[in-house]
């Protein structure tokens, strides 16, 4: 026997119909939309514009304290390798001499790549692999202005040619983190308030038998260094504090 569909040539399938747009899939949508736009408002944002080239070696005086420029060589840094050619957007290295105090080595490296996974290569590394050995890092304060104190860390690096004593600070958005961990954390947090922080590594430097010996000059210089400076590097070497 031939069916109707088969005499009339016609296909009697019914047609599929259109998905209806259910409450489920309205309420759905509307979460979806909402978790994009607060992704959206959570992306990291700058916080600091970048430094123009060579903008912080011209911020940085030549007379700091009793200490006056003399060169831009002799100091160790950070091993030349791909990771740190893009750690650091400036750095500024010099040598200030006095005529009553230690001669001192100044480092100062900043990192404003925006990226949001900002590091700092800490003194620890740099001088080992330079041939130093490293005495046990203490960490200490530095009272930079009156009730203000700025984390700080310094140790001794004794090498065949010198005994050098180091002291440095770092800072990442408005935090001081004193250890790789902290530094860590203090990116993490930054960024989950929707930022993006920059970030400093300063260290000043002086060839000395102990940290003792060297401890008023190191200190000193540090404290004139931030005291001496504009607004602008102000904010850069310490932040808010």
């Amino acid at each position: 026997m031939t069916s109707d569909s088969q005499m009339t040539g016609r296909d009697l399938t019914p047609a599929p119909q259109a998905p209806s747009l259910t409450r489920r899939h309205m309420i759905m949508g509307a979460a979806l939309l909402a978790t994009s736009g607060l992704a959206l408002s959570r992306q990291p944002r700058e916080i600091v514009p970048p430094l123009a080239p060579k903008k912080l070696d011209q911020l940085v005086p030549e007379e700091i304290g009793g200490w006056t420029f003399q060169s831009k060589s002799g100091l160790v840094l950070p091993a030349e390798d791909p990771l740190s050619d893009n750690l650091y957007s400036h750095i500024v290295t010099r040598v200030y001499q006095s005529s009553t105090q230690l001669p001192i080595m100044m480092l100062i490296a900043y990192s404003n790549k925006q990226n949001g996974m900002l590091q700092l290569h800490r003194p620890e590394i740099c001088y080992p692999a330079s041939g130093f050995r490293l005495s046990e890092t203490e960490l200490d304060q530095l009272e930079i202005a009156a009730g203000k104190l700025l984390p700080i860390r310094h140790f001794s690096a004794e090498s065949g040619a010198r005994n050098e004593q180091v002291l440095y600070w770092t800072r990442i958005g408005q935090e001081h983190p004193t250890s790789w961990f902290d530094q860590r954390m203090a990116v993490v947090r930054t960024n989950l308030k929707a930022e993006i922080p920059d970030g400093i590594l300063v260290r000043v430097s002086t060839v000395a038998p102990s940290y003792t010996d060297a401890q008023a000059s190191l200190e000193g210089f540090a404290r004139a260094l931030v005291a001496g400076s504009n607004p602008q590097l102000k904010a850069l070497l310490v932040g808010q504090l």
